[in-house]
């Protein structure tokens, strides 16, 4: 069933609309640093469930958009995303056989590898952020990586 809805094509793009627009969701301010990285998270989903579809083509387009949205320096997510979905790319058959909990120390580790791009741009920049709290971010990922992945695969029992 849900091979029909990648062949229908409105599943990705829809789940990649979503994940901007939680992206860009006000939160109050002192969660802002707990703030998961979604479109990541959509991206390296759909790279290991339809690697023929989501690449990093979609990654840098996603980026350029991310960069647009945040008003950060242009190129700056997209070379994180494009790193960071390279690598899933070429380890996608592995990951597909993880357990869950060894998706998520996965998903730790690239959403800690993509803040810590984004930080080294920063600091070339000169904006570097001013909490260690900015690396919380791979954490929420991580634990939020299951419900992820069961909305996506679409097998929430209603």
């Amino acid at each position: 069933m849900t091979e029909t809805y990648y062949r229908n094509g409105y599943v990705i793009p829809l789940s990649i609309l979503i994940a901007f627009i939680l992206t860009l969701l006000p939160i109050p301010s002192w969660a802002v640093w707990l703030r998961p990285a979604w479109v990541l998270m959509i991206l390296i989903y759909w790279t290991i469930a339809v690697p023929e579809r989501v690449n990093i083509g979609v990654a840098c387009m996603m980026g350029i958009f991310l960069d647009v949205l945040e008003g950060t320096l242009l190129g700056e997510h997209a070379f994180a995303l494009i790193v960071v979905i390279s690598l899933v790319s070429r380890m996608y058959t592995r990951l597909r056989m993880f357990p869950m909990l060894q998706q998520g120390g996965t998903i730790f580790l690239l959403v800690l590898l993509y803040q810590f791009i984004l930080f080294c741009i920063q600091g070339f920049v000169g904006t570097l952020p001013n909490s260690w709290l900015y690396w919380s971010c791979s954490l929420t990922s991580m634990l939020l990586w299951p419900w992820v992945c069961t909305i996506l695969r679409g097998r929430i029992n209603a």
